[in-house]
């Protein structure tokens, strides 16, 4: 794909374009409009969508699980560990090099790419029928099985999203969110009101399935290509160049969740599980703002995969916005998780008290350089992803499962801890080599300083608390939030304003150096 020299030259009509409408300018191809121009935009449409679609699937847990007992949600945490992370095998690239690709006929390049895409899940979702019968057969559960073939008819559905790929490489982010609204959307509405009815665990199933077919059907009559069968060796090739790190990065996420469930279940039981989902689900939001930088740059990164200044300063800059989001809340989490389960949850949680409070922790830490791994894939040299994933898994195996065995959730969370550990610090070598003046321990402590001075007032406070009450909580959080968001505005000023001025003005340079 054809881009200026610089990314800030752009193209002469870009000023006639911007007077367009929304519905036009979607139309419109990346280059014409500039690559920071789309950004911009699209950090606001990223952010807006992710930070609506997080905080839905939040609130749907938390209405869920005051539905459904520890047990029901076990049997949900089974299906959605064995079938969701045999999806990470199934993800091992295709959309990644469509985007990265720059081939001349792109609708070509699309159905070569669909094409594949088919082949994979094809092979896939009859893996996924053998693991879902093992796994009624592993875990002794003969209604696993019913559920699970149920949760298979999303694999069809998902291979007809695809389209969504197209919008994405244009960094035509309206369109493509416009179009993947309706998912979540339908399967809140079916999950609660399905649990609400006393469904139990299918309304969970339900309502994914039902979500997964009504965004399908509204992708694929949206579809800027036709959809076509197009194989050819010579891109399978290509393709499996590309991929087969990442599919080994996936078996290494797989061995670390389905041995911590096996693990569990095998010690814990059913509610085992069901702790285990609810920690992951509940801190799986402090990714959001690294999930909005990284979904937004991607595309914009693989454009400009030559330009090493560009990619340090934008993979900088980047990182702080996730470290400036990740990291308090992730304090928040392990601070006011005590209060979330008295006053909110239940006491029928409160074994999971301490594991929710250390994977918060880890996710506060893991914001460091978590959007490393895009721009190895923008440089198609995927094969430091696979080794990290492959280090931190047997860091897990080694540590996580037998202190599980030992010591139950916390022995657990302690474990989980040590690998990400590693994780992290694999992840900063490769940084390091790619980017030999990345200062991770400046970087770092910048991001975390802000968070310091509020976690210190409101555990001070706790040292005067009497009888705790949900009022007490609700000022705690308070202070918390006000100090951290007062020190980060001082500590980020210059950034923030940077980025302020790209909102302002979207045709500014997002990626200035």
């Amino acid at each position: 794909m054809p881009v200026a020299e610089r990314p800030d030259e752009v193209p002469e009509r870009s000023d006639e374009v911007a007077e367009r409408s929304d519905e036009v300018l979607d139309k419109v191809p990346v280059e014409a409009l500039g690559l920071r121009r789309r950004a911009a935009r699209g950090m606001l449409i990223n952010a807006v969508f992710l930070g609506g679609l997080t905080s839905l699937g939040l609130i749907k847990g938390f209405i869920v699980a005051a539905f459904l007992s520890r047990s029901d949600y076990g049997v949900w945490g089974l299906l959605v560990v064995t079938l969701g992370t045999l999806g990470w095998l199934k993800q091992i690239g295709v959309s990644d090099k469509y985007v990265q690709q720059s081939d001349d006929d792109q609708e070509l390049a699309f159905q070569r790419a669909f094409t594949l895409e088919i082949l994979f899940s094809g092979a896939f979702l009859v893996l996924a029928a053998v693991v879902v019968c093992l796994t009624g057969v592993l875990y002794r559960r003969s209604e696993l099985l019913a559920p699970g073939f149920a949760l298979l008819l999303t694999i069809p559905a998902y291979i007809l999203q695809s389209p969504l790929w197209v919008f994405y490489k244009r960094m035509e982010f309206l369109r493509q969110r416009r179009l993947e609204v309706l998912e979540p959307i339908v399967g809140f509405a079916v999950t609660v009101g399905l649990a609400i009815a006393g469904a139990g665990y299918w309304s969970l199933i339900v309502g994914m399935v039902a979500g997964a077919w009504a965004g399908a059907l509204a992708i694929l009559r949206a579809s800027p290509y036709r959809l076509a069968f197009r194989y050819e060796p010579g891109t399978v090739r290509q393709y499996v160049s590309f991929s087969w790190p990442l599919a080994v990065a996936g078996v290494g996420g797989i061995v670390v969740a389905q041995s911590s469930i096996i693990a569990g279940s095998a010690v814990l039981g059913l509610a085992g599980v069901g702790s285990i989902t609810l920690a992951s689900s509940i801190v799986l939001y402090t990714t959001q703002v690294d999930q909005i930088v990284s979904q937004t740059l991607y595309p914009a990164i693989c454009a400009v995969a030559d330009q090493p200044k560009l990619l340090f300063e934008s993979f900088a800059k980047a990182n702080r916005l996730g470290l400036m989001w990740g990291v308090p809340l992730g304090v928040a989490i392990a601070l006011f998780t005590p209060d979330l389960v008295d006053f909110g949850l239940g006491a029928r949680w409160r074994p999971a008290l301490a594991l929710i409070q250390i994977f918060g922790l880890i996710a506060a830490a893991d914001q460091i350089g978590a959007n490393w791994d895009d721009y190895y894939r923008a440089r198609a040299d995927t094969r430091p992803i696979a080794v990290v994933s492959i280090v931190t898994m047997f860091a897990c195996v080694a540590t996580a499962i037998p202190l599980l065995i030992l010591d139950g959730l916390t022995g657990f969370g302690i474990g989980m801890a040590f690998a990400a550990a590693v994780g992290i610090a694999g992840r900063i070598v490769y940084l390091v080599r790619l980017f030999p003046a990345f200062g991770v321990l400046r970087h770092s402590t910048q991001a975390i300083l802000p968070t310091v001075p509020g976690a210190v007032v409101v555990l001070v406070l706790r040292l005067f608390d009497g009888r705790r009450t949900v009022a007490l909580a609700i000022v705690e959080a308070s202070v918390y939030l006000l100090i951290t968001a007062a020190v980060t505005l001082w500590v980020e000023r210059p950034l923030l304003r940077e980025v302020k001025g790209y909102l302002r003005n979207p045709r500014g340079p997002v990626l200035s150096a």
